[in-house]
């Protein structure tokens, strides 16, 4: 799979990346192959620092809807990583990251109403880690996954200029839903209505989408 030898590679080239982590069903193709990679062709991951890039407000860590559990589920428990190399964004998060020399290696995915991380429309392209109101677009598509219980209706993001802050940006999209956003996105103007717009003046951004996303 293309995103994971690109993830390898930047991994096997520099191993000690500073890598941003999304989650949701478009990369989960992804870290399974990475995993894959570790236990049959030695990836050394031990000394990375991977950062998640967003989290829900009020859930548990080990709420299975979290993103901290889903990447453990399917990702860094598979690769048996330290705890302490693995964090989570809070109200320190730019300053964590700061330390830890910058992000590498950002991987992210795009919402049907173009957001980034949880970068709703209208997010300011100056914007760093904070607290945001969930679009009531993003709320109602979260029903699905939280049948038995009301979604949340906050999140905790990395702003976008932490992203454009990145010194590479993989940004993954699968499914014909995502094929009109994308247009917007990638050949649109770069626009605060369209938050993963501003993707386009990034130096050195890599999009894979399956043929169906493709604009």
């Amino acid at each position: 799979m293309a995103a994971a030898r690109l993830v390898a590679d930047a991994i096997q080239a520099s191993p000690q990346l500073t890598l941003c982590l999304a989650a949701g069903k478009t990369p989960t193709g992804m870290y399974r192959e990475l995993v894959r990679l570790k236990q049959h062709e030695a990836l050394d991951c031990s000394a990375v620092t991977f950062f998640c890039l967003d989290e829900y407000v009020g859930l548990r860590a080990d709420h299975p809807e979290s993103f901290s559990a889903y990447l453990w589920r399917e990702f860094l428990g598979e690769i048996q990583i330290n705890p302490r190399n693995f964090h989570l964004p809070d109200l320190n998060y730019e300053e964590t990251i700061r330390q830890a020399g910058g992000i590498d290696l950002l991987i992210c995915g795009i919402g049907p109403n173009g957001h980034l991380a949880f970068n709703e429309p209208g997010a300011s392209p100056d914007s760093r880690t904070r607290i945001v109101n969930l679009a009531e677009s993003t709320f109602e598509g979260l029903r699905e996954s939280f049948r038995n219980e009301e979604p949340p209706r906050q999140a905790v993001t990395v702003g976008l200029a932490t992203i454009m802050d990145s010194r590479r940006i993989l940004l993954l999209a699968a499914g014909r839903t995502k094929a009109g956003i994308m247009a917007r996105a990638l050949h649109g103007p770069v626009s605060p209505e369209v938050p993963a717009s501003i993707l386009q003046l990034h130096p050195d951004l890599v999009v894979l989408a399956d043929q169906a996303a493709i604009p």
